[in-house]
């Protein structure tokens, strides 16, 4: 079996690349799902540096096949409640109450699964254990901490109209138009050349 390729982490925060694991979606054509399987959540998790590698590996092999499939749509669902609030700020409107509270459900499991542990003089919250919800959890927290934090006044979304993936830009000048300038950047820019050209060519005939 082919193995698949890594996931595209430009978005400078985990929710936000979880969020684009569905991509091209504003394309009139469809989108392209990149979580086919429970195990790509685990591989995301991994890549993303949420969980180690190993751990990912452990969980995969524990994973009965209902379970994975349950998961996967838990995942799945978490992802577009996450798409919907993070889009509606960006569009200056309210989000809607059902992501709202699927999105907190799932914080408030992430919670309720930590405790408090004394390190270097001072404490802080850890996981009690590795489950194989455990990665939905962190990035329900990711996002509820991205929510309430001051780098919200620097989400984006790509300029290209069929990808919008979501960003923090920590650009110099905070002008970042483009989820990868290597992508849709040069995919936009040879388009707008293409259309300038053909505009030349009708002009002189």
């Amino acid at each position: 079996m082919e193995e698949k390729k890594p996931f595209q982490l430009v978005a400078g925060n985990a929710a936000l690349d979880f969020v684009n694991t569905l991509d091209n979606r504003y394309a009139p054509g469809g989108s392209i799902e990149l979580l086919d399987s429970y195990k790509d959540v685990l591989r995301f998790a991994s890549q993303a540096g949420l969980i180690r590698a190993a751990g990912a590996e452990q969980l995969t092999l524990e994973l009965a096949a209902s379970e994975a499939g349950r998961l996967l749509h838990e995942a799945r669902e978490l992802r577009e409640a996450m798409a919907g609030i993070f889009y509606s700020v960006l569009e200056g409107r309210p989000a809607l109450v059902t992501d709202m509270s699927l999105l907190g459900t799932a914080a408030g499991a992430a919670l309720a699964r930590r405790r408090l542990v004394w390190v270097d003089g001072g404490v802080e919250w850890a996981w009690c254990e590795l489950e194989a919800a455990t990665p939905l959890w962190m990035l329900a927290e990711a996002a509820t901490r991205l929510l309430n934090s001051e780098e919200m006044a620097l989400l984006r979304a790509c300029d290209s109209p069929t990808c919008r993936w979501l960003f923090v830009d920590t650009s110099k000048n905070h002008s970042r138009r483009w989820c990868d300038m290597k992508v849709c950047g040069n995919r936009i820019k040879a388009r707008r050349f293409y259309r300038r050209e053909r505009a030349g060519q009708k002009w002189q005939n």
